[in-house]
């Protein structure tokens, strides 16, 4: 597989993700909705999008490069004293 195909492949691979990640998240009113008051079902709704949403972080997290680091150019060294005073 050349580099295109291998990098298309991998932008759909990641297209639906983010589109599951995008309906698991805009369903989660409906089933909030769904369970009305039961505490069993809400119970089971909470323990549900908690497990999807440490997934969904976790896949974040495992596949995103960390920044990288930079340096503040408006930060100024802390200068030591131009002539400090004599040790005695």
């Amino acid at each position: 597989m050349d580099q295109l195909a291998a990098l298309e492949a991998a932008v759909t691979a990641e297209d639906t993700v983010i589109e599951s990640a995008i309906t698991l998240i805009n369903g989660i009113p409906a089933l909030i909705a769904a369970a009305g008051t039961d505490p069993v079902k809400l119970k089971a709704l909470a323990d549900d999008v908690t497990a999807r949403k440490q997934a969904l972080a976790d896949a974040i997290i495992a596949n995103t490069s960390a920044a990288p680091a930079t340096t503040d150019p408006t930060a100024t060294p802390s200068a030591a004293p131009a002539n400090p005073a004599p040790m005695t």
